[in-house]
């Protein structure tokens, strides 16, 4: 039984250092395979001459824009243009029906021409008065008499003028309407055979509009402290805003990536006391008509002079709830966090107004990879890989590229 024992006991501890031995290589080969330390790519602020812009969102309108009404009454009888044409001043639009206007044209002619023989009539009849009473056969009174008769036969002879140029005016001008202003017409509101009422009056019909394309203005909003920038920008408030001396705008639309048409600011309003804002406006040349009245778009407004700032690319910036942020690694390659206040982008590199300094290096790549406490592999912008292995660098890339 002694002997059982103890090969009993020989056994258990033969087992308990195969168990031990194991286990130790267990714990050697997982400290043999931890990972190192991940490979962030960083590069230092890019030091550039910029100008602050500052980006409001406005709406195109039209520098004219008319209502087509006629100055007559009649039937409406020819229309000369398709909806939404573009078309220039004095092209000739409606029509209306001239054979009322020609009757009346005729008849004021035929009353002119009776208050004319009229006149005739007074002046030879006066002018054979003149040698009666100087011979005592006419008297003063009946001569006089008769001077006014010719003095009334020329006012009813100009008065009968005026009512023939009324009469052509609205026979060969205010029954053919035309454009007043260059531009595009809107869908026509009366069609041919219909009444036309015309006048000065309130229930006047509508025929079509017209709005000016070319160029055309841009209205935006900005409170009183941008206005104050500006202004000292410009040295004078008559230098901020005028056809060719206002400031130079940039502007882009809701589907445009770059702030490619170039303007000037021409009119800025006086502070609206409700709000605090200023209603400011630029203008804009428009000849391929891309533009409309109406849309939205998003204008830049230089804000500042020249002056030399830090620029990082827009993927470095991570945005942590209203805050944003960047990575940076410190000297001993420790990954740390710093909240920045970023501005305008610059060629394609975000403006910083403040929040990093020159020195740092940012992380640029490999974002994901990193956290702020964490011991990274630095790898410069434009260096090659430091992988060891050739499936290292693919891995890298790989997650590079997912990133």
């Amino acid at each position: 039984m002694v002997i059982a024992s103890a090969a009993r006991l020989v056994a258990a501890i033969v087992i308990a250092a195969a168990f031990s031995a194991l286990a130790g290589c267990g714990e050697a080969q997982k400290q043999s395979s931890a990972p190192p330390p991940p490979t962030v790519t960083v590069a230092k602020p890019v030091e550039r001459t910029v100008v602050d812009q500052d980006e409001y969102v406005g709406r195109f309108v039209a520098v004219d824009a008319v209502e087509i009404r006629s100055r007559v009454s009649g039937y409406l009888s020819e229309i000369h243009f398709t909806d939404g044409q573009m078309v220039k001043k004095g092209d000739l639009l409606f029509v209306i029906d001239h054979r009322p206007f020609q009757i009346v044209l005729d008849q004021m002619s035929a009353n002119l021409a009776q208050a004319r023989a009229n006149l005739a009539f007074t002046e030879a009849d006066l002018a054979r008065g003149q040698e009666l009473v100087r011979n005592k056969t006419l008297t003063e009174q009946v001569f006089e008499q008769r001077k006014q008769a010719k003095s009334v036969a020329e006012a009813n002879v100009a008065a009968q003028e005026a009512m023939v140029h009324q009469a052509e005016l609205d026979l060969n001008e205010y029954s053919n309407l035309r454009a007043p202003v260059d531009g595009r017409i809107g869908d026509r509101r009366v069609s041919v055979g219909n009444l036309v009422t015309g006048g000065n009056g309130s229930n006047t019909t509508l025929l079509a509009t017209i709005v000016s394309v070319d160029p055309i203005r841009f209205e935006f909003t900005f409170d009183e402290a941008s206005y104050l920038r500006y202004q000292r920008f410009a040295g004078t408030a008559d230098k901020m805003a005028g056809a060719d001396s206002g400031i130079a705008v940039t502007l882009k639309l809701i589907d445009e990536d770059d702030f490619g048409h170039a303007g000037r600011m021409d009119f800025v309003d006086n502070v609206d006391k409700s709000s605090g804002t200023i209603r400011g406006r630029a203008v804009f040349a428009n000849a391929d008509g891309h533009f409309t009245p109406g849309m939205f778009g998003r204008i830049r407004v230089p804000g500042s002079l020249p002056h030399t700032t830090l620029l990082v690319p827009d993927a470095a910036i991570g945005t942590e709830q209203s805050r944003k942020y960047v990575l940076v690694v410190d000297d001993g390659n420790v990954v740390r966090l710093k909240y920045v206040t970023p501005a305008q982008l610059d060629d394609g590199m975000r403006v910083i107004k403040e929040g990093v300094a020159a020195p740092d290096r940012v992380v640029v790549n490999g974002l994901m990879r990193a956290r702020p406490g964490m011991k990274v592999t630095v790898q410069e912008q434009g260096a090659p890989p430091a992988s060891s292995t050739p499936q290292e660098a693919k891995k890298d890339g790989a997650q590079t590229k997912a990133e």
